[in-house]
């Protein structure tokens, strides 16, 4: 059986495409395991990618009309909707360790998708408790063992533990896949070269 490793922050939109291109893999593929591996991607940048600052700060104009195209019509072909939130970059750090909870509860899944809809699709500044709450509320997480259990040192580790794993393996953003252990693959887009390599297996 084949593993693919899914190293995400809910603070990014290709993230956000690649999560749902994902979920549609799984369902062509039920045998293949999907490991999803909470990361947080400014660390990523600041250790190995700082380049993403810097372009931020000078973007080339044609490029980022260009992106913004890009990324609605990948939107429009997944059926979700990307917006521009006032706030971004977001601090989803609560967040990002908030999914080691929903992976221990069996929820990661329905967590992270509302998480990626509170913030892309109806623009809330998921870095808020009120709005934390609200996604808790919606999939069914205990609010004050949440909120106790981010705060412990383990939930803090395993955040970084991942992040430093991901540059460690090569890695430079948000989202990263890994095929079988070392077939790296960056970006939504590459999901088609994932499943090429999945079918190839089977033939």
């Amino acid at each position: 059986m084949s593993k693919i490793e899914f190293f995400f922050d809910c603070s990014s939109p290709w993230t956000y495409l690649a999560f749902e291109g994902i979920e549609g893999l799984s369902s062509r593929f039920p045998d293949v395991e999907i490991d999803y591996r909470p990361i947080l991607v400014g660390g990523v940048f600041n250790t190995v990618n700082p380049s993403v600052y810097q372009n931020r700060d000078n973007p080339v104009p044609a490029k980022q009309a260009y992106g913004k195209k890009d990324m609605q019509d990948w939107a429009n072909l997944l059926d979700i909707t990307i917006g521009q939130p006032p706030v971004f970059p977001v601090n989803s750090v609560k967040t990002m360790r908030g999914a080691f909870v929903a992976l221990e509860e069996g929820c990661l899944v329905p967590y992270a998708r509302r998480v990626f809809q509170r913030y892309w699709g109806e623009l809330a500044d998921i870095s808020q408790d009120e709005v934390i709450s609200g996604i808790l509320k919606d999939v069914g997480l205990d609010e004050k063992a949440f909120f106790e259990k981010i705060k412990e040192q383990s939930y803090k580790d395993n955040l970084r533990l991942n992040t430093e794993e991901l540059v460690r393996r090569g890695g430079f953003g948000s989202p990263t896949l890994y095929l079988d252990g070392d077939d790296m693959y960056f970006g939504n887009d590459r999901i088609p070269l994932i499943e090429a390599r999945l079918n190839s297996k089977i033939s």
